[in-house]
């Protein structure tokens, strides 16, 4: 990996991947901002909500918090339209969103604020996540499947069947020649089962589901977390497991 690229990665790990560890729920676009570096405060931004005309608790459509450290501003924006100057931005970055942009004007537009050497970082994960659990995991990776196949005639037919194909013409579209394509970074989280059971109902094919045949999600979710209990031989969804969340990344660098 060249030099430019580490730094690009360093940043992401560091700072954006960091930044998003927890979930942000009703939030489909987000960016990250970093200020120059002589910015003794050091500011982030995350950008974006659906409803851009929320104003924050200030009226200014801007939320502030502030330590000692670090200034946090929270702002509402398209991303193919971005409230920054040219070429003041450090790192752009979008978590298991920028397949619903606009790829060419996204694109586009974080070139017109990356200052040079800045980085753009798109990430997300593929549907089929996988359960670790003692020496049954192949029997509830089974149980999984038959979740994400019930689920599947309610994916957006833009998507189909993965987002992954998305994000790699995204990646070819790119000019930059600094550039890096990751996928099956398999990393694992602890979770509760219950949170599992809620993190695939907060997909948009489960919403599509509810909001067609309330009774019949949950019967869905009902039956998967009682087969998987069963195979599990426990009666607590609390009874934690390991999820295995496949990322796929791409990485580049502005000349």
């Amino acid at each position: 990996m060249k030099a430019s690229m580490q730094a690009c990665f360093f940043k992401l790990m560091t700072l954006g991947l960091h930044t998003y560890t927890q979930p942000v729920q009703a939030c489909s676009r987000r960016r990250l901002r970093l200020r120059p570096r002589d910015d003794p405060a050091g500011s982030i931004f995350h950008q974006g909500c659906r409803d851009r005309h929320q104003p924050g608790p200030a009226g200014d459509g801007t939320d502030h918090k502030q330590s000692s450290k670090c200034l946090l501003q929270v702002r509402q924006s398209p991303a193919e339209v971005l409230p920054f100057v040219s070429g003041e931005v450090d790192l752009v970055t979008a978590m298991t969103a920028a397949h619903w942009f606009n790829r060419m004007e996204f694109l586009l537009e974080a070139d017109r604020v990356l200052r040079p050497g800045g980085c753009l970082a798109l990430l997300s994960y593929t549907m089929d996540m996988e359960l670790e659990y003692k020496d049954q995991s192949d029997m509830l990776n089974k149980i999984c499947k038959e979740f994400y196949a019930a689920l599947l005639p309610f994916r957006d037919p833009y998507i189909g069947s993965s987002s992954k194909k998305i994000y790699l013409d995204m990646f070819e579209s790119c000019s930059y020649t600094d550039k890096e394509w990751n996928e099956c970074l398999r990393i694992k989280n602890p979770m509760p089962l219950s949170s599992y059971i809620g993190m695939v109902e907060t997909f948009s094919t489960y919403q599509k589901l509810l909001k067609k045949d309330p009774a019949e999600a949950k019967r869905l979710s009902d039956d998967i977390r009682n087969k998987l209990l069963s195979a599990m031989k426990v009666s607590s969804p609390e009874t934690e497991v390991t999820v295995v969340l496949k990322y796929f990344c791409w990485l580049a660098c502005k000349p």
